[in-house]
């Protein structure tokens, strides 16, 4: 096992994990709603893009992850998870950049005109159930998987092993669901992109 690296304050930790986690939750809530109309001078859906590959990324960096902790690989498992985290945070700034520039859309709506016609519904056809039944699963665990994803790292980085192992048992399948749906919900709905 690796020696932790850093010391143990489980309050400190909470209040900052909970921290954290409330301002990134109301972030992403808040800044859903707005929508700037600024000229970037590229394609802002090229933010929705990079998100479909950091969470492709992760998808592959979780899955080492584990292969790693299986294969008591324990330095090059830290390795992997902290480079998973941070590329989650890189993922959470180009999402909100994603929303605020790029607005809302909307699955099946082919003209780009924010309405969804009866015409649009039909030609989606049941792609528009199986995209908001991924993006309904989706969205909860998204908004409710960071403490987790904290508390576990948390636990690992001060050498509580045991609980980290329990933590793990819950935080990755949630946070591989999220990263590999992610990728699902962006290439459904990225045909509908104006």
């Amino acid at each position: 096992m690796l020696q932790p690296s850093m010391t143990k304050n489980d309050s400190k930790a909470r209040i900052f994990i909970f921290t954290v986690s409330a301002i990134v939750f109301a972030a992403v809530v808040a800044l859903s709603r707005i929508k700037l109309d600024v000229d970037l001078g590229f394609d802002v859906h090229l933010f929705a893009l990079a998100n479909g590959i950091i969470n492709s990324a992760v998808a592959v960096l979780l899955i080492a992850g584990l292969l790693t902790a299986k294969q008591k690989n324990y330095g090059l498992h830290k390795r992997i998870m902290i480079f998973a985290i941070l590329l989650s945070v890189l993922f959470l700034v180009s999402y909100i950049c994603h929303h605020l520039f790029a607005g809302e859309t909307k699955f099946g709506d082919f003209n780009g005109d924010g309405i969804l016609g009866v015409d649009e519904q039909q030609r989606a056809g049941s792609m528009r159930m199986v995209y908001y039944i991924i993006l309904f699963t989706h969205i909860p665990l998204a908004g409710i998987i960071l403490p987790f994803i904290l508390f576990t790292a948390y636990r690992a980085l001060i050498g509580e092993y045991d609980r980290h192992r329990k933590l793990v048992r819950i935080t990755w399948p949630v946070w591989f669901y999220v990263a590999v749906t992610g990728v699902l919900v962006y290439l459904l709905i990225s045909p509908y992109y104006q």
